[in-house]
């Protein structure tokens, strides 16, 4: 059972035990070997002190980070320096670690599991516990509660009773004590998990998705309407699980992507209705800024919200497929991105078959004809044969607003029909307009 480790991870333990210090592998490398799997990361802990680290390692990159104890990044391999009591190490030193699956050690010396609070009986039953005092872990560090949720995700477990006590009677901390940036490398993580609702699902169940994510929190008893067999809650994890966990921001987009019902929501004729809700993104961006996700993170997530309700069908005539590609364009999402979360919101609806492989295929293809249509280039003004300076030129105008206005009129009518993209054609149609008369339209190309 012992784990395959690099030259970089065998050099530190065995100078540490040439040196008569004890050194262990310990944490998430240790779960992920009692499961059968291959370690990501390998945490050294150890009983030498930091001054010890330096002298051993002095001809090697050390670097010392961290807070509230010692840690060392030897050659980019953490190891932490002995905290709480040396008689009873390393012990101590896992009673303070958050979850017991997490709080195990593996002996380089014996090859043995060190397992002072059951952690391998946890993980085989998929019980996700604080160590020890749920109280002292989650007031040492309050971020733990929502790590505690992520793991249910990542284990496909469930919090022990008094763990899940003990966040009840801490979850304030968790919106007044947490850095937000820790919270959203906790969001991210659980993306790449199988089944990331679990997650959303134990930040439910506890009252923390009020503090991490206000915007989902209230959609919990939202009905779906007459058209969805589902709340709108359950909708959008069914949707953000059905997603690639490849694609992170794509995945949370789509768990996301109906938060703006909340608003939308209006009864008529006795129905609930949610018309426009893409639209509706103010508190879904709020949040996203809340919890320090960077502007092009947003801008994406955003995006991606906004178009995921054009309409595609065998129906669609080839004027509204292009129409679709320029909205993508303008928001910067691909076609295939597109796809993939209209698939899923289909999936999602309880109330309506998905998609088979046939009606992808003929929702695909409406796309890509007009893809290679247009040479398999882009869908926006610059695609035009004409720029602005020919536009200048030909009207005898200067630079300014009504040249703006003249492009997007000639790109609506490319839009119609592709056949006028070409110089010859777009000049006509330029010099058509007459001197100095002034464009049709608002300035912009309709979508669709």
């Amino acid at each position: 059972m012992a784990p395959v480790l690099n030259d970089g991870v065998e050099l530190i333990l065995e100078r540490l035990a040439g040196n008569r210090c004890k050194a262990y592998i310990a944490g998430g490398a240790v779960r992920d070997m009692v499961s059968q799997k291959r370690p990501s990361d390998v945490d050294i802990v150890t009983n030498a002190s930091l001054a010890e680290i330096q002298k051993i390692f002095k001809d090697q990159h050390v670097r010392t980070v961290g807070k509230s104890f010692h840690l060392c990044l030897v050659n980019g391999i953490e190891v932490a320096t002995l905290r709480g009591r040396p008689s009873d190490f390393p012990e101590s030193d896992l009673e303070k670690r958050d979850l017991t699956v997490n709080s195990m050690a593996w002996d380089p010396v014996t090859g043995s599991v060190i397992d002072p609070f059951s952690g391998q009986q946890d993980l085989e039953q998929g019980i996700i516990r604080f160590t020890r005092d749920g109280d002292s872990r989650i007031l040492e560090d309050p971020l733990r509660m929502v790590r505690a949720c992520r793991f249910v995700s990542q284990l496909k477990g469930r919090l022990a009773p008094e763990t899940f006590d003990a966040i009840q009677r801490h979850g304030d901390l968790a919106g007044t004590r947490v850095a937000k940036e820790r919270i959203r490398g906790e969001i991210l993580k659980a993306m790449g998990h199988d089944r990331p609702s679990l997650f959303f699902n134990t930040l439910q169940e506890t009252g923390l998705l009020k503090a991490v994510f206000p915007c989902l929190a209230r959609l919990v008893d939202l009905d779906g309407g007459p058209y969805h067999g589902e709340t709108v809650f359950e909708h959008c994890m069914i949707v953000g699980d059905s997603l690639s966990p490849r694609r992170p921001l794509l995945r949370l987009a789509g768990f996301l992507h109906d938060a703006g019902k909340f608003e939308a929501a209006v009864e008529k004729e006795g129905r609930l209705t949610f018309h426009g809700h893409e639209e509706f993104r103010e508190e879904i961006v709020a949040d996203l800024e809340r919890l320090k996700f960077s502007n092009q993170e947003i801008d994406y997530i955003d995006a991606v919200i906004r178009v995921h309700m054009r309409p595609l069908t065998g129906e669609t005539t080839p004027k509204a497929a292009r129409r679709i590609l320029v909205l993508l364009e303008r928001h910067g999402v691909t076609y295939r991105e597109f796809m993939r979360i209209r698939i899923a919101d289909m999936g999602g609806n309880l109330a309506k078959r998905p998609y088979t492989l046939g009606d992808i295929r003929v929702r695909l293809n409406k796309l890509l004809a007009e893809i290679r249509r247009n040479g398999g280039g882009g869908f926006s003004v610059r695609d035009l044969a004409v720029s602005g300076k020919d536009v200048m030129a030909l009207l005898n105008i200067p630079q300014g607003p009504a040249v703006g206005r003249v492009m997007n009129r000639l790109f609506d009518r490319v839009l119609d029909d592709p056949a006028l993209n070409t110089r010859v054609e777009l000049e006509a149609l330029v010099l058509s307009l007459g001197p100095g008369e002034e464009p049709g339209g608002n300035g912009e190309a309709d979508p669709g």
